[in-house]
């Protein structure tokens, strides 16, 4: 799974740098076959992974790696718990991002870090990160080849990225939204506490 690379794998590491070192429960929303909730397992001692998708879940389950998998949508099953680490992957665009926000708020722990790596509808503006990701895309396929990942996929998203990052600072007083090369943005934030 190492070898693995796509333009989500590329940003796990940047979300593994912000869980904090007391974490002791995470939730990966959107968790896919379990890449990214596997290695948050290697740095918090109890991990829910969460996805509509059965399929995904079964495959993640095939791993004996104490992760807790859940086929249910985030925006209404009952955990039954809150969350010191937040993270979510390429997901945010398949749900209602203002809901899917003000959810995520809710599951956080107040002191808790949320890491949402997200894909937004490029507009005029956003031409010129789209040409040098296009670029940077083909030169990271060219090197570590690409995987395909098995779950399902939505496009075009419906937020843009400015209107992702409104809705987000509107609704995550000091949140910091950073745009990347890779047609993704990211969202950090720490819930006061």
């Amino acid at each position: 799974m190492a070898q693995r690379w796509n333009h989500n794998i590329h940003y796990h590491s940047m979300v593994l740098s912000a869980v904090p070192p007391d974490a002791r429960n995470a939730l990966d929303v959107g968790c896919g076959e379990g890449m990214l909730a596997r290695a948050l397992r290697e740095k918090v001692p109890n991990v829910v992974g969460v996805d509509l998708d059965q399929a995904s879940i079964d495959l993640a389950k095939k791993h004996d790696d104490g992760i807790s998998y859940v086929v249910a949508d985030a925006l209404t099953y009952d955990f039954q718990m809150s969350f010191d680490f937040i993270a979510s992957v390429a997901a945010l665009h398949h749900v209602d991002a203002a809901a899917a926000l003000a959810r995520f708020d809710s599951l956080l722990r107040p002191g808790g870090t949320m890491v949402i790596v997200g894909l937004a509808r490029p507009t005029m503006r956003d031409v010129p990160y789209e040409l040098a990701g296009a670029v940077a895309a083909r030169m990271h396929r060219r090197t570590k080849g690409y995987w395909e990942h098995p779950s399902p996929t939505c496009w075009p998203p419906p937020e843009t990225y400015s209107s992702m990052r409104r809705l987000a600072s509107t609704l995550l007083p000091g949140v910091r939204y950073r745009r990347h090369i890779l047609s993704r943005y990211s969202l950090t934030w720490v819930k006061p506490d």
